[in-house]
């Protein structure tokens, strides 16, 4: 097994090297960073097991860095504090930013090794890298949404009230629901929704004291809304919240007779709008950096920064798509760009790369166009039927004029559509299409 890798930052070169020299006897691979910028470095390039940072150092204290990392997404490895001059009140600002531990100089011996060791086993059950509410950002409108998520959060108790969460589709509604989520508890993101009819309770005791997630609520039908309704009823008996997602106008729907009026009263009780991206523009360079920094790692792929020209043209670019169709552009630019960085020419290369069709397809286009007014024609006699079945034969229209023009690549099908794929495949599950 190869060793682990162990980042020491200290700005004293005597303790950089009596450290490096402990850990190296213990069989430990090490690197050193003589103050912050050389960390941020190292990090960006690479992802140690464990960073021992200390907090005093010239160009950037260490819990500047600790929260930079949580910030960007990079605070993937366990970090152990170190100080000469440590209070209690910066030993519990650091493990709330999320350091693992603090270390008082001079440290002795036995704690050290202890604490290193006890630092890598809590690495290893980490949670493989993910999005957080803190990549969201930091703009006014982001920071309120986060203090209101904290206030829910310290009333969970032992009957946590559900959650309501509306805002338009891939806005990050997920993120949030997570953040609701206490540590090492279950979390279920429910897709296979006729189970709240066939088995709401069994739902319950799956994740007792965990959160249960439903992404879009107006998807349900109305035997389903009333197994929702059982559910939220009975879940404080096994500390369960349940958070629901909604880009629709439920109170329209409830006048329209399409949702249980009940179950939108409960739901109504906590709820939260969660904004567009377009809402909070200058969140995105900070986004698109935290993305990025995510694939690189989960990809093993070296590293690329964004120029900043291709940062200020994510940030003023539209994106009726939100969170999930900028995730879906920076995943493209890192597979598909050629240079050292991602430049302007790269983002717009992606970004506008359905705005004018092939050549030699125009055929293809005129014909796709015929069948498309001919289906458009066929269900004009349908007009009279209820609302509900009306959107559901415009979206199926939709659904498969766009699955042909994709040429079925479900992948361009979520981006084109503005849609998570675990979203749409529900989505072409319920409308009775068929994937190829």
């Amino acid at each position: 097994m190869a060793s682990k890798r162990i980042l020491v930052v200290d700005d004293e070169i005597g303790i950089r090297e009596l450290l490096r020299d402990i850990l190296q006897d213990e069989g430990y691979h090490v690197q050193l960073a003589e103050h912050a910028a050389a960390a941020r470095d190292i990090r960006l390039h690479e992802r140690p097991d464990l960073v021992l940072l200390d907090i005093w150092m010239p160009d950037c204290d260490g819990i500047s860095l600790l929260k930079e990392w949580g910030n960007s997404g990079l605070l993937t490895m366990p970090v152990v504090m170190m100080s000469g001059h440590g209070t209690i009140d910066t030993a519990i600002e650091a493990t709330r930013i999320g350091a693992f531990d603090f270390l008082e100089k001079p440290i002795a011996l036995q704690k050290l090794l202890k604490t290193v060791v006890s630092a890598l086993k809590h690495g290893e059950q980490l949670p493989k890298s993910e999005m957080s509410l803190t990549n969201l950002g930091k703009s006014p409108i982001v920071l309120a949404l986060k203090e209101r998520l904290e206030k829910i959060a310290m009333h969970n108790g032992n009957s946590p009230s559900p959650v309501l969460l509306i805002g338009p589709q891939g806005c990050g509604a997920e993120l949030c629901a997570r953040f609701l989520q206490e540590p090492d508890t279950p979390w279920l993101q429910l897709t296979e929704t006729s189970q709240l009819v066939s088995a709401p309770m069994d739902i319950l005791e799956s994740i007792r004291d965990g959160i249960l997630f439903l992404e879009e609520i107006a998807d349900l039908n109305k035997t389903e809304q009333k197994g929702l309704l059982l559910l939220i009823t009975k879940s404080d008996k096994y500390n369960v919240r349940v958070v629901c997602a909604t880009s629709e106008n439920l109170p329209k729907l409830q006048t329209e007779g399409l949702f249980d009026h009940n179950l939108l009263q409960i739901l109504s009780a906590v709820s939260l709008r969660v904004p567009a991206l377009d809402e909070h523009k200058e969140d995105i360079p900070d986004l698109a950096v935290a993305i990025a920094n995510l694939q690189f790692e989960l990809a093993d792929m070296q590293y690329r920064e964004f120029d900043i020209a291709a940062l200020n043209a994510l940030r003023n670019a539209d994106w009726p798509g939100n969170l999930a169709q900028l995730d879906a552009v920076i995943r493209n630019l890192i597979q598909t760009s050629l240079g050292d960085k991602i430049t302007l020419p790269d983002v717009e290369r992606v970004m506008h790369q359905f705005d004018v069709a092939p050549p030699n397809i125009s055929s293809a286009v005129t014909s796709a166009h015929a069948a498309l007014i001919a289906h458009q024609q066929s269900i004009k006699a349908n007009l009279d039927q209820p609302l509900r079945e009306a959107r559901d034969d415009f979206e199926r229209l939709y659904f498969e004029h766009h699955m042909k023009a994709a040429t079925g690549n479900m992948s361009k099908l979520a981006e084109i559509a503005g849609l998570e794929r675990t979203h749409l495949y529900r989505k072409l599950k319920q409308l009775g299409i068929k994937i190829k």
